[in-house]
């Protein structure tokens, strides 16, 4: 990843819940506050395999879903798409990602909004995408932000998700549940990842079609990761504040703990479905 592509956010641009201490904020808050800028489960080469699976183009209209510190955003506006729209409610967010380089050939908006009732045109968009952000809500929420997609995509547009998911797709529903609440008291936000069986169903119950799907492990605090996230730079970085920091320190290797513990039945999964 460039530099260019790593610097998502500049000195001194507001975080979400800077205003809180490192044992209360959520725990993807927590790492943007110790630089992390990638914080999708799998990382920045499943977000390029999402935009590639989805065929960015020129002539596409483009919606993301809560877009965070814009690194996807950065990626996807990269290839140079017709228009752009950002919808996030976080003004704070929006308000940092409005500062995002516009390529020239695009017409870029931020929106303030929910992604689950937009306010957007119903087939406005050929391609939407969101990252990380399904995980964290209860099965209702899930399915209207995926009929929300489905309202926004004219016929025969592209729908991608990257998110966390437990393995195998047969994994026993007793351990599921306890993934889920070990992941929840770690983060401090309700997490409840799906098997990717489920996740195909969620997206084919709404009448998309799935056409592209992969897993890769979810390695989101390991060195190997970081690195290849944030650049050895950045990733040191990260380790330095971490050092001056305890109390960010202690949350974080929580973080990990957990990740490591339950690392055989965690992965993160990307998919693309074709709205019919």
């Amino acid at each position: 990843m460039t530099a260019e592509g790593r610097q998502q956010v500049r000195a001194g641009d507001p975080l979400p819940g800077a205003g809180l201490d490192a044992e209360r904020m959520p725990g993807h808050w927590l790492l943007a506050r110790l630089g992390k800028r990638v914080l999708r489960p799998g990382g920045v080469e499943l977000s390029r395999w999402m935009l590639d699976a989805l065929r960015v183009e020129p002539a596409d209209q483009v919606v993301e879903l809560a877009p965070g510190l814009g690194a996807t955003a950065r990626l996807a506006l990269s290839r140079g798409p017709a228009g752009y729209v950002g919808v996030d409610r976080d003004s704070a967010a929006i308000a940092t990602l409005a500062r995002l380089p516009r390529p020239a050939a695009t017409q870029v908006r931020w929106h303030t909004g929910d992604a689950a009732s937009t306010g957007l045109p119903g087939a406005s968009a050929s391609v939407v995408y969101g990252e990380a952000m399904l995980t964290m809500q209860p099965e209702p929420a899930k399915r209207r932000i995926v009929a929300e997609a489905h309202r926004l995509l004219g016929p025969a547009g592209r729908y991608g998700i990257h998110e966390l998911c437990l393995v195998p797709g047969d994994l026993d529903p007793v351990l599921a549940e306890e993934i889920r609440a070990a992941l929840s008291e770690a983060i401090h936000v309700g997490a409840r990842p799906l098997t990717v069986p489920q996740w195909r169903d969620l997206l084919t119950g709404a009448g998309f079609t799935v056409t592209a799907e992969t897993t890769t492990p979810m390695h989101l605090l390991e060195p190997r990761r970081l690195i290849a996230d944030e650049g050895l730079a950045g990733a040191l970085g990260i380790i330095s504040r971490m050092m001056r920091d305890a109390p960010s320190r202690r949350r974080a290797l929580r973080m990990r703990g957990v990740f490591r513990r339950y690392r055989a039945h965690l992965a993160a999964v990307g998919l693309v479905a074709v709205r019919a």
